[in-house]
């Protein structure tokens, strides 16, 4: 039996219009026919081109939005945001159901599973006491487990995605009352490898999932009535040919609380500079090449990944119910707060690959202290709760929190 994360081709888009359809079908060979070639040049590019781009980008932007007057880690509700939120959970779950059979369900997004490691999560001590709050408040250790994944909602190629990575960090042993009941002791932090959210809110991302149901997303940022062409921007800046999920920074993209009244967004920064060779370029790498570069990296050595903290200054630049802005680091410099150290390990065997099925992954799987904050992340505690309800009974799996000393064969 083929494993539901086996790779396999991009479907092909279904809208219902041959135009559209071929439309879309080129727009992602092109893509993908460019990724071949992406680490030959984009070194250069990212160098020289890519923050003066973002900045423009980013000005644009913000000369496009209201200044609505709000304070400092103070939140507005949309009009409609719960029906947008049924839509998106609508969407998700008609495509799952239409990509997946019973026993093989896999997550309707970051849904490739690249693999999934033990890991260290150790606060910093003497941090500065407006950084200490909630998981940061002493220097401690918490045991985790982080899994890096692919975008979503397919498992393809590696070669063949759009060049966006993520990952998943399971806090264990972590005290105190939580925003879920269903996990006691866990803290969960996420992460993707753009700085900015594919969406700048649910309505946006109510509109992408219904063309995702078509398999042709790029309308969502290429239409005449609603386009998004400064998110794509944003997107095509940071998404590339990806050498290996060790090798990448990855963003939160949206805000948290860092106690009360303060704000904030992390980010995940690997210590180390060196890239693994994408295998054959120009030509066609190994689909897992991802994992199988992870598999190399922690055979030979631990890897340590800094984990950073960036405030809320500026309620109007650095807003929490917009995720398309990138917040300025000249107006807040992210701080180093703690480090994921993820040691020397083997975690690609079967067994251990089938354990990142049983995890479910929420934002409000949190202390209050790190309530997440705007409506993509109020959207998140009922969207991810449903679609993990779905996969785990399609699966016939039922919810599991880790503790950490799980053994695999």
């Amino acid at each position: 039996m083929i494993s539901s994360n086996t790779s396999r081709p991009v479907p092909r888009a279904n809208t219902g219009s041959a135009v559209l359809n071929a439309i879309s079908n080129t727009l992602l060979a092109l893509v993908q026919l460019e990724r071949r070639f992406d680490p030959f040049v984009r070194p250069a590019f990212d160098a020289l081109l890519r923050d003066p781009i973002a900045r423009l980008a980013m000005a644009l932007y913000n000369a496009q939005r209201p200044n609505e007057g709000l304070k400092i880690a103070e939140e507005k509700l949309l009009p409609g945001e719960e029906e947008f939120v049924d839509s998106i959970i609508t969407s998700f779950q008609a495509q799952m159901r239409a990509l997946w059979k019973p026993g093989g369900f896999e997550r309707g997004g970051n849904t490739k599973t690249q693999g999934i490691v033990r890991a260290q999560f150790t606060v910093h001590p003497e941090l500065p006491p407006q950084l200490r709050h909630g998981i940061f408040a002493t220097p401690r250790s918490y045991p985790a487990w982080v899994r890096f994944s692919g975008p979503g909602p397919y498992v393809t190629p590696d070669i063949d995605d759009v060049g966006f990575m993520s990952l998943s960090v399971k806090l264990m042993d972590v005290p105190g009352p939580k925003l879920m009941d269903e996990e006691k002791f866990t803290q969960d932090l996420f992460g993707v490898s753009p700085p900015t959210f594919v969406t700048p809110d649910v309505v946006a991302n109510a509109q992408l999932q219904k063309w995702s149901l078509h398999n042709a997303q790029i309308f969502h940022f290429l239409n005449f009535a609603h386009p998004h062409l400064l998110d794509a921007l944003m997107q095509a800046l940071w998404t590339k040919t990806q050498s290996s999920p060790l090798e990448a920074p990855y963003f939160s993209c949206v805000p948290y609380l860092l106690g009360a009244g303060q704000a904030m967004q992390y980010s995940f920064w690997p210590q180390y500079a060196q890239r693994t060779p994408i295998p054959k370029l120009p030509f066609r790498p190994p689909d897992d090449y991802l994992r199988q570069a992870m598999v190399a990296s922690l055979a030979a050595g631990d890897v340590a990944i800094d984990v950073r903290l960036q405030l809320q200054t500026d309620a109007h630049l650095m807003p929490l119910e917009n995720a398309g802005v990138l917040w300025p680091e000249r107006l807040s410099p992210r701080i180093s707060a703690a480090t994921l150290h993820i040691p020397r390990q083997s975690f690609d065997s079967p067994a251990q690959m089938e354990f990142a099925k049983r995890l479910s992954y929420n934002p409000w799987h949190s202390v209050p202290e790190h309530r997440p904050l705007g409506n993509q992340s109020r959207a998140r505690r009922r969207m991810y709760y449903e679609l993990s309800k779905l996969r785990h009974g399609m699966n016939a799996v039922p919810h599991f929190e880790p503790t950490g000393d799980e053994i695999f064969d």
